[in-house]
């Protein structure tokens, strides 16, 4: 059976639960998602809490073991109204009219009708809905004695679909998890509801594995460790959102670049730099002033007299960089690659950390093809991703999303054709490239649709990283051309790419896939040498030294501490390899190493130890 049949399955359950310990509360919405599912309610004056889900989660226990079987009813749109108004559900008597009207992203599955689910314990008889309300007295519904022959339990208007009855569910393989503030449908104005989290698996093996993974993200979380080794710095005078990188992240983010840059520049992209802001103009030009102004800052300039708005991304400035050449069939494709911080006011409640901030940094690039290359480019990019997400041990269960328009057409830019074109050249590709691809609706971005990589971290959570959007509509608003063999002027195609994404929201990923225990090649404090002695101190500053000069990023310990607090300070910086010097270590012109990952000991030669470590940089070894 599905489990997302499941998940949605134990969402009515919870709803049905809710009900009984809080028979005022009114429900909202509660869809499955990716690890959990989850259930919107207003509880009025009621107070609730993380302290009543051991409550409720006792009472879906026991509403599982019961047998109540599911059964569907469809009505028109009136006939919900009635239902709904005997159940005083105003959220879902919305959800109706919202339906009715298309004003509702599942509309076109629903069709005229509205589905209903309804539980009913064992006895029951095969009537009408209207008939299981009225002999139910359907007001009291909720209190109704579980033996009786006409036996309702619950009623829930939802699209389903839902198991057969509750003994197909295990009542151990599902846990509450939390509660939040959620806002009716997602937009701010509306009413603030309580939002009920739960995960849920197959059984309960498949739900303790989760909850161990669970709590070994805790102990990386990236908000810890960051602060506690200095990795970047929250500041309130600066503001929320706005990250500043210690010097131990400008390392890591360095090395990011470079390796980028790298993977890059031997197929053929060039470097380019646009300014941080630009005119109203630019973004109405590129459609996002119509699209996205409200997610911009605006910036006024007291001497010139002119207003400027933040760049939310590097595209339009690219197509400028491209519309100021004259190119032929020749040139194509024209491959820009810019590493560039772009700003985006997100909201101050979904700040966190390097979850989500308003300073974004991306490797960003943009391609300028004809359509025959699409094929070509794609594979190119797709080579860049596995080399690079391989290099970090990622590569091991991705998929990608082929990520394509919905039927709500109007809030698309381009025409149909060019769509059409997009859709099938990023198929095709991905066809092509032989990429683990699903084809998921609603996604694509409002100018094109996408290819979007997902990877499995060290502890199995799964992250969209990479990223391949293909673009008609930026060339043909920009009126960019090229002269093509006929002496004619030709259309490019716009591939935007970013392999990281956003490297703030990248580091957030790596912080917590490596535990901190970065690989050599990416590591801040990649050696540290620790003198037990004050009269080792000028061997240890030969061997810190002769490191340095090897550009190994090397440091040292010359307090006058205990050698076993120097090793356990060195070990809370997570310094990938401490060199402790004693009197043998200075008589032998050797070292004596310890691995921080592996906890190995060994003694060395230092020109062995320089060799092995810098060979470990070169080949980005893990």
């Amino acid at each position: 059976m599905n489990l997302s049949t499941k998940r949605h399955s134990l969402a009515h359950i919870m709803a049905q639960a809710v009900k009984q310990n809080f028979p005022t509360v009114k429900i909202a919405t509660g869809p499955d998602t990716e690890d959990w599912f989850y259930y919107d309610f207003d509880f009025g004056e009621v107070e609730f809490s993380d302290k009543d889900l051991k409550k409720v989660e006792k009472s879906m226990k026991k509403i599982v073991s019961q047998w109540q079987e599911f059964k569907k009813f469809e009505v028109n749109f009136d006939e919900a109204r009635k239902i709904i108004d005997e159940m005083w559900e105003w959220f879902k008597n919305e959800l109706v009219d919202k339906i009715e009207s298309g004003d509702f992203k599942n509309t076109e599955k629903l069709s005229d009708k509205i589905t209903f689910y309804i539980n009913i314990g064992k006895g029951w008889k095969e009537l009408p809905l209207q008939e299981y309300l009225k002999i139910n007295n359907f007001e009291d519904f909720s209190e109704m004695d579980g033996n009786q022959v006409k036996n309702l339990k619950f009623i829930d208007m939802c699209t389903g679909p839902h198991v057969k009855n509750t003994l197909e569910l295990d009542a151990n393989s599902f846990k509450l998890a939390r509660v939040a503030w959620a806002y009716w449908l997602g937009n701010a104005e509306n009413k603030q509801l309580t939002r009920i989290y739960a995960y849920a698996f197959n059984d309960k093996a498949e739900l303790d594995v989760h909850l161990k993974m669970l709590e070994e993200a805790k102990k990386r979380d990236h908000r810890i460790l960051g602060q506690k080794l200095k990795l970047f710095t929250i500041s309130e005078l600066v503001g929320p959102g706005l990250p500043l990188m210690q010097p131990a992240w400008m390392v890591i983010r360095q090395e990011i670049e470079n390796y980028l840059w790298e993977l890059h520049s031997k197929v053929g992209y060039e470097r380019v730099w646009s300014p941080h802001l630009a005119k109203e103009s630019l973004y109405e030009t590129s459609g996002h002033a119509g699209h996205y102004l409200e997610d911009m800052f605006s910036v006024f300039g007291w001497t010139s007299k002119e207003k400027f708005f933040l760049k939310p991304m590097n595209c339009p400035h690219h197509m400028q960089i491209f519309a100021d050449n004259q190119f032929s069939y020749r040139d194509m494709p024209v491959r820009y690659f810019e590493p560039a911080t772009v700003y985006r006011d997100e909201k101050s409640g979904q700040l966190s950390g390097l979850t989500r901030v308003r300073a974004i940094t991306q490797d960003d690039g943009h391609l300028f093809c004809r359509v025959n290359q699409i094929k070509d480019e794609v594979k190119v990019i797709t080579d860049i991703i596995k080399e690079y997400y391989g290099t970090l041990w990622m590569t091991k269960d991705y998929w990608v999303s082929l990520s394509v328009r919905w039927d709500d057409k109007e809030k698309y830019l381009g025409t149909d054709e060019n769509w059409e074109k997009a859709e099938e050249a990023l198929e095709n590709a991905s066809k092509e490239n032989n990429l683990p691809y699903k084809r998921i609706e609603w996604e694509a971005a409002f100018y094109g649709p996408k290819l979007d990589f997902m990877f499995k971290d060290a502890i199995g959570r799964e992250w969209q990283l990479a990223t391949i959007q293909c673009d008609f509509n930026l060339p043909e608003r920009f009126n960019l051309s090229f002269t093509n063999e006929n002496n004619e002027q030709e259309r490019p195609v716009v591939i935007h790419r970013a392999i990281s994404g956003s490297l703030e929201r990248w580091m957030w990923v790596l912080i917590e896939h490596f535990a901190w225990v970065f690989p050599m090649w990416m590591a801040p404090r990649q050696v540290i040498v620790v003198p037990v002695l004050p009269m080792f101190d000028d061997y240890a500053h030969s061997v810190m030294k002769d490191l340095k000069n090897a550009w190994i990023r090397a440091n040292w310990d010359f307090s006058t501490d205990w050698l076993n607090k120097k090793v356990r300070n060195a070990e809370k910086m997570h310094n990938n390899y401490i060199l402790v010097i004693w009197e043998q270590e200075v008589n032998d012109w050797t070292v004596s190493v310890r691995n921080y990952k592996t906890k190995e000991q060994t003694v060395e030669e230092l020109e062995e130890f320089k060799t092995r470590i810098l060979e470990e940089v070169k080949t980005r070894s893990l």
